[in-house]
């Protein structure tokens, strides 16, 4: 079945929202189908007041109040930087942690996993727990689910009031097997609510990750407790601002899985919020690529803070389900697998030991760049593109600032230039090479994680800075075709508007695949597939609208990863399917990892299901101009610094340009909030779809 297109006047505003370190971008698709874009600085004391304050923009664009535009809106999606913020400055809920007796250390044993493998002296990363508010609990059941040792409930509970004494306010409860019999967890849970009422949070285990093994269970176990009251406590308070403000429909939340699900969903898996945002562009991306048959490319997202990246094939955003480590911490969750880098437009250029180095420290929007005239005083990326000529004086941000030229150029000189005895425009100019060459080569390291070449890629750029450097980092890579949307300044908010309902739920079965027990997979397979229909009923979406894909968990003997191998519709789990299905996980394991041993018996480590409920999206990405000649488009020239020197660079007003227009250049296409920089010897081409297609 084909995926719903908005249709034209029979909906009411949709609106979705990425909450970025610099800026909270907005996008809207009216009812009669125009996207509009737009953005407003993050409040980074309270996420929800410039979410607010950016619908009240958008409202004030169509002519109306903001009670009227959030009563007609409806539906509103959101990306959130909530929990990324919370583990980056490491000030989540005070934390304790239930776990059976004899793995109290687990989660600092690591699995003698080590950042820095060469220094002795390296720290270990904060600890959400500390020890003494870690209890060890008298349990254990086997690993088929069989209880050894019965709960000592009198344990839990005298755990439970020393934590509540200690000031732990979530607690997360991880026991061995339960995700076979989670019996013991379930109890404790009971036992957790009548001694402490007021707790604010409880993980288990067996809800939040439901597999082995314990360290990656109680790793991820206590990230999503540590997190998880605040991201209730945030979404409660949009959702209280929204209402006030009068919108009654419902609030979707993106997941790193790459689909969006209901605030109550999300509460139980709170972790799943890691990298929200990012994984909405990745997600826009895709759907962009689609629209014009890119089927493998490279997604890069240069916002004001950071410089995100992910590799798509065969129409799908990589997904990685293993070895997933965020903030120290090791999360056992499928995750669309998007990597940061600190390289934005606030991005802190200085000379340290006679070498200039750029980020990953960031000016953010508050104070912001030299040139923002916000109090900010440190050159950054965004002062070295003001001075290299490729941002507008005038005119920036939609009209609604001025850049500081003056000031950008004066930091430059005294933090750079004069430190290096230097030029300030061949300062600028070293601060963009060394801000470009870090992307490049952080797109180089993940791109050989997966044995991708990227001369056979495309690169599709967006971000409010992604227009400006695509061009450099194409050409640091060897990529001849970029890709820049219309709405490539907003475009993780476009994603997570356009992002389909996902439910990934996984369930633990270890046996190999000789002595399964169909009976067993078949009813594992059925309670997936029930949990599947209660989690989306909320949607009010159709049988139809949902798309399920139900797949293996396998490896080879050994290894400590596995791999989902779909189970194609119609392949009947019996022992001719079984062998079908061992074929497919070699041909897999061959095809994604390089090697396979097709003499050896696979194992079976689970069973996952992942429904997709489809949700409308927009027939166009950005809307067109009507201007068919590329001379009437063009507004001017500047001096713009491209390969070593200041050349006449032609401008373009890119909001009035109509599809099949072709600039060759030197050019510079300004758009609100974004300029796409054309360099000397390449040509860029306006699509239908609304894509600036750029041979490079």
């Amino acid at each position: 079945m084909t995926t719903p297109d908005l249709a034209v006047g029979d909906r009411g505003y949709r609106v979705g929202v990425d909450v970025g370190g610099t800026f909270t971008d907005l996008i809207c698709v009216t009812p009669n189908g125009e996207v509009v874009l737009d953005k407003t600085p993050t409040t980074i004391d309270d996420q929800s007041t410039g979410v607010m304050q950016g619908l009240a923009q958008l409202a004030g664009r169509f002519g109306i109040e903001l009670s009227d535009f959030c009563a007609q809106l409806e539906i509103l999606v959101h990306g959130t930087t909530t929990a990324d913020n919370t583990m980056i400055e490491m000030n989540g809920a005070p934390t304790g942690l239930l776990v059976t007796e004899g793995h109290r250390d687990e989660i600092e044993l690591r699995r003698c996993h080590k950042e820095q493998i060469w220094d002795p002296t390296y720290p270990g990363p904060p600890q959400i727990a500390r020890r003494r508010c870690r209890i060890p609990i008298r349990e254990r059941m086997t690993f088929e689910g069989d209880v050894v040792l019965p709960l000592d409930e009198a344990a839990v509970r005298r755990g439970v009031q020393r934590l509540k004494k200690l000031g732990v306010r979530s607690i997360a409860v991880m026991y061995l097997f339960s995700f076979v019999n989670p019996a013991h967890e379930r109890r404790t849970r009971e036992i957790v609510l009548e001694e402490f009422p007021d707790v604010e949070h409880i993980s288990l285990s067996h809800e939040v990750m439901p597999r082995g093994p314990e360290f990656e269970r109680v790793s991820t176990t206590l990230v999503n407790a540590y997190v998880a009251p605040r991201i209730s406590s945030y979404t409660t308070q949009l959702q209280d601002k929204l209402r006030r403000g009068g919108y009654g429909g419902p609030l979707l939340i993106m997941q790193s899985t790459g689909g969006v699900m209901p605030p109550d969903y999300v509460a139980k898996r709170a972790v799943t919020l890691l990298a929200s945002g990012p994984t909405g562009g990745v997600m826009g991306a895709t759907l962009a690529a689609d629209k014009v048959g890119i089927g493998a490319f490279v997604a890069v997202d240069m916002g004001g803070t950071s410089f995100d990246l992910c590799l798509v094939r065969h129409g799908r955003p990589e997904i990685k389900t293993d070895w997933n480590w965020r903030y120290r911490y090791y999360i056992g969750l499928p995750m669309v697998d998007v990597q940061s880098v600190g390289a934005g437009g606030g991005s802190i250029a200085r000379v340290r030991q006679g070498a200039l180095l750029v980020g990953p420290e960031s000016a953010g929007s508050t104070p912001g760049p030299a040139c923002y005239r916000r109090g900010g005083t440190h050159p950054t990326v965004t002062d070295a593109d003001a001075v290299l000529g490729y941002l507008p004086a005038d005119g920036f941000a939609g009209g609604r600032m001025s850049l500081d030229l003056d000031a950008a150029r004066e930091a430059i000189a005294r933090d750079v230039a004069i430190p290096l005895g230097i030029d300030p425009v061949d300062a600028a100019w070293g601060i963009e090479r060394i801000v470009n060459a870090n992307m490049a080569n952080a797109t180089r390291k993940v791109l050989a994680g997966h044995g991708a070449d990227p001369r056979e890629l495309a690169l599709i750029a967006y971000g409010g800075n992604g227009p400006v450097h695509a061009w450099a980092i194409a050409r640091e890579l060897g990529v001849s075709r970029v890709v820049v949307p219309k709405a490539a300044p907003a475009f993780s908010a476009l994603g997570v508007l356009v992002a389909d309902y996902v439910v990934d739920l996984i369930r633990a079965y270890v046996t190999p695949l000789s002595q399964v027990d169909l009976n067993r997979v078949h009813a594992l397979m059925g309670d997936l597939l029930d949990d599947v229909t209660k989690e989306l009923q909320p949607t009010g979406l159709s049988d139809d609208d949902v798309d399920r894909e139900l797949c293996a968990q396998m490896c080879y003997p050994g290894q400590n990863f596995d791999m989902s191998v779909p189970v194609p519709e119609g392949l009947a789990l019996d022992e001719p399917g079984l062998l079908d299905l061992a074929e497919r996980f070699h041909d897999q394991h061959m095809h994604e990892r390089g090697f396979c041993f097709r003499n050896q018996q696979p194992l079976v480590r689970g069973v996952r299901v992942i429904a997709r409920g489809r949700t409308p999206k927009p027939d166009h990405l950005a809307e067109l101009g009507a201007v068919g000649a590329a001379t009437e488009a063009r507004t001017g020239s500047r001096l713009a610094y491209f390969d070593g020197a200041f050349c006449d660079t032609p401008v373009y007003d890119g909001t009035v340009l109509a599809p099949g227009v072709e600039i060759d250049g030197p050019a510079l296409i300004e758009e609100p909030f974004t300029v796409v920089a054309v360099p000397p010897g390449a040509r860029c081409t306006l699509d239908a779809k609304g894509n600036f297609d750029l041979q490079v």
